[in-house]
């Protein structure tokens, strides 16, 4: 049976009627995992996880508010930029963004984020869970890699899971093979995006692209 795309805003409704809803549901779909896929969870950072850390450019951080709201947003800086305190505590510096504020939001409500550490160019991923809180200490701001202007905050994360990450999603994408990757012309443009988004009367993609490059040349502002 096909399923039927015209029934706006009903189609979840209709997905999840026969949805999987159970743990034991859904390992009946799969196989038992590979025993090193669970032993290799630790509590802290081996020095070669840390190592990693200290290389990544790139770390994505999930949250969600008390009401479950899940958000995802990315952080970046020059290598090295999240501090590693110990072997249970990180610290990710704030840096000049949006300012919704919706990490920092969702980590007031509910204390906890998951990470996802990248490499670019390698297929190496990270990911680190714990409890997190948003720190404004001058002492501890002080001592951290400023993504371009000095942090207000930071982001404190407790570690309670380590685990590296299997690459075989980053290299089913080809995410670092240049020649794979789609011409611009093939996709919207992120100001094309942004104009849909907007949707207010007068507005043209010019003025979203030239606020867009201002604002890029004055990304640590």
């Amino acid at each position: 049976m096909m399923i039927d795309t015209d029934a706006v805003g009903l189609l979840f409704d209709s997905l999840r009627a026969d949805a999987v809803t159970s743990p034991d549901q859904l390992r009946e779909l799969y196989p038992q995992p590979n025993p090193n896929s669970l032993r290799k969870e630790t509590d802290r950072l081996t020095e070669e996880a840390r190592a990693l850390i200290g290389c990544s450019s790139l770390v994505f951080i999930g949250s969600a508010d008390r009401e479950g709201r899940a958000d995802v947003t990315p952080r970046g800086g020059a290598a090295g930029f999240v501090s590693v305190l110990d072997e249970q505590t990180l610290v990710i510096p704030d840096a000049t963004g949006n300012k919704r504020l919706d990490t920092m939001h969702n980590v007031l409500q509910t204390g906890r984020v998951g990470l996802l550490f990248l490499i670019p160019g390698r297929p190496t991923t990270l990911r680190v869970n714990g409890r997190a809180c948003v720190s404004a200490r001058p002492e501890l701001l002080a001592q951290l890699t400023p993504v371009g202007k000095p942090p207000v905050t930071a982001l404190v994360v407790h570690i309670e899971q380590v685990y590296p990450h299997c690459p075989k999603s980053l290299m089913r994408a080809n995410a670092w093979r240049p020649e794979q990757w789609l011409p611009a012309d093939a996709q919207p443009s992120s100001a094309e995006v942004t104009l849909a988004q907007l949707n207010l009367p007068g507005l043209t993609l010019d003025q979203v692209e030239e606020a867009e490059q201002e604002s890029l040349r004055l990304r640590y502002e």
